[in-house]
C-alpha cells in the first residue's frame, strides 16, 4: 500500500493520511504542491474543509528565511506583552506548533480564491524545486491566505504531525519538499471526520487512505 501511496502522490494525486489515535486523531488531505491546481484546492476546501498549510522541511524553510510563529511572538513580545501571553505552552496533543508566516502571491488578487491559492501554492513550489530562494520576497507578500508550516529537523524522526508525514512523504516520492495538507471535517457531528467515514470518502473517489503510523514505519525502512 506505502508504495502505491508515494507513487500517487509523486504523480500528483490526493492521498489521505490519518495521524494517530494519540495525537490529532485526525485524516488529513496531502498532495505534493508542485502538483496543486485550482481543481485540487476546491476538492480540498469542498471534501476536506480544514485549514489548508504548506508543509515545509526544515532545510528549505531556513533557505527561504521563515520562522516559527512563536518565534516572531517572542521577538514582538516586548512592545506587544500579550503576545507573551498567547504562547502555545498548552496544545494538547504536542509540545510545539508548527505554524510559520501567512503568504500570498504577488500576483494574486484577494488570495483566498481557489485560483489564487493554488497559484501562490504551486508558485512557491517550484520557487523552492528552482532553489530561487532568494527572490521568496519578490515574488510573495505576507500576510496573505496560505499557511505556511515549518517541518521539525529530520521531521517523523522527531516529530509526528501531519506536517513531517507530509515532509517524509516528499523525501520518499523525490519531490520538492513543500506538501499540501488540510484536515477532513465532519458536516454533522462538527468534529473531525471518522476514519469509518474517511475510508468510505476514499473508496468513492478512488483515493489512497494510509495510517501515519504505517508512514512512519516506511519512512524508517527507506532511511535504512
Amino acid at each position: 500500500m506505502i508504495k502505491d501511496v508515494i507513487k500517487a502522490f509523486k504523480d500528483g494525486e490526493i492521498v489521505l493520511i490519518f495521524d494517530n489515535e494519540n495525537r490529532e486523531r485526525e485524516t488529513d488531505m496531502i498532495i505534493a504542491a508542485e502538483h496543486m491546481t485550482p481543481e485540487h484546492m476546491t476538492t480540498i476546501r469542498n471534501d476536506a474543509g480544514g485549514l489548508v498549510c504548506v508543509p515545509i522541511s526544515s532545510e528549505v524553510s531556513d533557505k527561504l528565511g521563515i520562522p516559527f510563529m512563536t518565534d516572531i511572538m517572542e521577538a514582538a513580545t516586548p512592545e506587544y506583552p500579550v503576545l507573551g501571553e498567547l504562547s502555545p505552552t498548552d496544545i494538547p496533543y504536542d509540545e510545539k506548533s508548527a505554524f510559520s508566516i501567512t503568504v500570498n502571491h504577488r500576483k494574486t488578487f484577494t488570495g483566498i480564491t481557489d485560483n489564487d491559492r493554488a497559484c501562490t501554492i504551486k508558485e512557491l513550489a517550484l520557487l523552492c524545486k528552482n532553489e530561487d530562494y532568494s527572490s521568496f520576497g519578490k515574488y510573495f507578500r505576507a500576510p496573505g491566505h496560505v499557511t505556511l508550516l515549518r517541518a521539525a529537523k529530520e521531521h517523523v524522526l522527531k516529530r509526528q504531525g501531519h506536517t513531517e508525514m507530509s515532509i517524509a512523504l516528499t523525501e520518499m516520492a523525490e519531490t520538492t519538499p513543500v506538501a499540501v495538507c488540510c484536515e477532513m471535517m465532519d458536516d454533522k457531528s462538527g468534529g473531525s471526520m471518522t476514519t469509518d467515514d474517511v475510508a468510505k470518502y476514499a473508496e468513492k473517489e478512488g483515493l489512497l487512505f494510509i495510517s501515519g503510523d504505517d508512514l512512519i514505519k516506511a519512512y524508517h525502512k527507506f532511511k535504512k
